[in-house]
């Protein structure tokens, strides 16, 4: 138990049961404010030991639960993800590859760069000596190289791919590349109105890139952008579960494609930054609005979330209202962790619970 004006734990009781938090705080009807998880047991146990104390849901333990509901939508809904990946230019196949050599790979006098030629010869002695049955180790003590690096220039599927990761560096354009090369393909070499096209898409960079990149494409030094790879699952929920304004700007297009593939995504979208604004600004007033307006979508494991919400409103409404939160037990819990650990796990409870009492 933990007092959350003065900061520090009261009492430390064996167990996960509901009897002793229920026994606890029977003794102590001074208490008012209960805050806790959403665990059924510690909700039975602050009405049972404390009828006169409000309850208060943790925010973030309900912002995790939508968070695994919107995982398994995500993971439903990922064909059609694919779907749409599969169809956007450059990743069917039908773009020519310009010749060699790519750009990055030359020196603004036109030599090829330094870190191109050192990863050819690098690629080369390392190749020479795992034909000659060398061990990775034997190849790392023979170049002097650190043992990971050969280990990358050995299983590497060719020269191509070390050359690529060691001269390509992540810029705003990159996510927007497809549609450029695939507009050029067309025969639109005016890069301002390409500019403004992928303006209209969200790209946020200056004018300066796209110009370079279509000088590039006009002189056919420049290999076909790598097709975008399918975000996976995971990747989506995080997109989906993060402030707009806080993604990464070669991020934003993706997730647009994504919504723009999948309605039930995109419901599931618009649905979790209602939420997230109804819990940023402490309006859970707003909340039996928002579960009611839930199963007007097909998202079966969204419904079960704002079900499940129905078993504990009273609690969740006050945890999206108030700025009571579980924080102060949450770092307790974590100190209590570290103190066992000390004790190798062959400490007793009750010399667990002096340890945590006594040194507040």
């Amino acid at each position: 138990m933990v007092d959350l004006e003065a900061r520090r734990p009261v009492e430390v009781l064996p167990g996960r049961e509901a009897s002793p938090v229920a026994a606890w705080l029977a003794a102590h009807p001074e208490v008012e404010i209960v805050t806790r998880d959403r665990a059924r047991a510690y909700a039975e146990a602050a009405r049972t030991g404390a009828p006169q104390a409000r309850q208060i849901v943790d925010r973030w333990h309900v912002w995790n639960n939508l968070t695994e509901a919107v995982e398994k939508t995500v993971g439903a809904h990922h064909g059609c993800v694919k779907q749409a990946y599969a169809e956007l230019p450059g990743n069917g196949g039908e773009l020519a590859v310009p010749p060699e050599p790519p750009d990055g790979y030359l020196d603004v006098h036109g030599r090829e760069r330094a870190m191109v030629m050192r990863t050819r010869r690098r690629y080369a002695e390392v190749q020479e000596l795992v034909d000659q049955g060398r061990s990775l180790r034997g190849i790392s003590r023979d170049l002097n190289l650190d043992y990971y690096a050969v280990r990358r220039y050995a299983r590497a599927a060719g020269l191509e791919e070390l050359l690529v990761a060691a001269t390509h560096r992540t810029t705003l354009l990159d996510a927007y590349k497809p549609y450029l090369y695939e507009r050029f393909s067309q025969g639109c070499h005016n890069a301002s109105l390409l500019f403004r096209e992928i303006q209209a898409q969200g790209y946020q960079g200056s004018a300066s890139p796209v110009d370079r990149y279509i000088r590039l494409l006009r002189k056919g030094s420049i290999a076909p952008p790598p097709p975008r790879a399918t975000p996976k699952p995971r990747k989506i929920t995080a997109w989906i579960m993060t402030h707009p304004d806080n993604l990464r700007p070669d991020d934003a297009p993706d997730l647009q494609q994504v919504r723009e593939a999948c309605p039930e995504l995109d419901a599931t979208l618009r649905h979790v930054r209602s939420f997230a604004t109804m819990m940023r600004d402490l309006r859970g007033d707003r909340l039996p609005a928002w579960i009611d307006a839930v199963p007007e979508e097909s998202l079966p494991h969204l419904h079960r979330f704002a079900h499940g919400l129905g078993y504990d409103l009273d609690a969740i409404i006050a945890g999206l209202s108030l700025p009571w939160n579980s924080g102060q037990a949450e770092g307790q819990n974590t100190r209590v962790k570290l103190i066992k650990r000390q004790s190798y796990g062959r400490a007793n409870f009750d010399l667990l619970r002096k340890r945590i009492l006594l040194r507040t």
